[in-house]
């Protein structure tokens, strides 16, 4: 049965950078000190996957087919029966994404917002306590969805017999009916994210002292670690 293209290229392309720059964060975050002269860059590192997630909130709404958040799968009755089928069996396949990775999904972005927000909120302001609770709470959150994203992702491997996780690899799916598949995968597009991307990073690590650890970000101060 020959595979037909179902994820486009900047929406694979989102999802390996925001994977990425979130685990390099975290790991930054959890085995460097604060006082660290390193520990600021999981900050800069946040305003990047900040960037990410805000192109595909953009690209949720006017990407390719399976890409629009329109075509996630987010009734309740279906992530049920999504699971039911993975206990009881069943053959009912997905163009796009299935129920539980709709779900997961759009959580991880959720809390990656929460994450970056209360990150800013804490460098541009007296910081409190409870926003650094929350900040440290959507961090948590993520890695714990992330977790059971991932397990999802084998059990439905083993299941339904669908090396699912190579599809936002090459963006292709066995078993597509008639009319699911995309026409284009917007490599142009996705090329143009990888430099917008790249282009953020240069930005923030240029503007970044870090001998006072300030971060100039477009005329705002951000106070990301000590004064050497």
């Amino acid at each position: 049965m020959k595979k037909k293209l179902v994820y486009d290229f900047p929406t694979r392309v989102f999802h390996w950078a925001f994977s990425g720059l979130f685990v390099t964060a975290f790991i930054i975050a959890k085995t460097v000190d604060s006082e660290s002269p390193v520990y600021p860059y999981h900050m800069l590192i946040g305003l990047v996957l900040g960037f990410f997630v805000t192109f595909r909130l953009v690209w949720g709404g006017i990407g390719t087919k399976h890409a629009k958040f329109s075509d996630f799968m987010l009734r309740p009755v279906e992530l049920l029966d999504y699971f039911k089928g993975v206990f009881k069996g069943s053959d009912k396949k997905w163009s796009g994404h299935n129920p539980a990775s709709s779900w997961a999904a759009l959580v991880m972005m959720g809390l990656a917002l929460g994450s970056v927000g209360t990150g800013f909120w804490m460098a541009s302001s007296q910081s409190t306590e409870n926003v650094e609770d929350i900040h440290e709470l959507c961090a948590n959150l993520f890695v714990v969805v992330a977790l059971f994203h991932v397990a999802g992702l084998a059990v439905h491997t083993i299941r339904f017999r669908e090396m699912l996780g190579l599809s936002m690899v090459h963006g292709k799916k066995m078993g597509v009916p008639p009319g699911e598949e995309i026409s284009s995968p917007r490599v142009g597009v996705g090329m143009l994210l990888i430099a917008l991307g790249v282009v953020c990073a240069i930005y923030l690590f240029k503007n970044y002292d870090s001998s006072s650890g300030v971060l100039n970000l477009f005329g705002t101060q951000l106070v990301l670690g000590k004064s050497e």
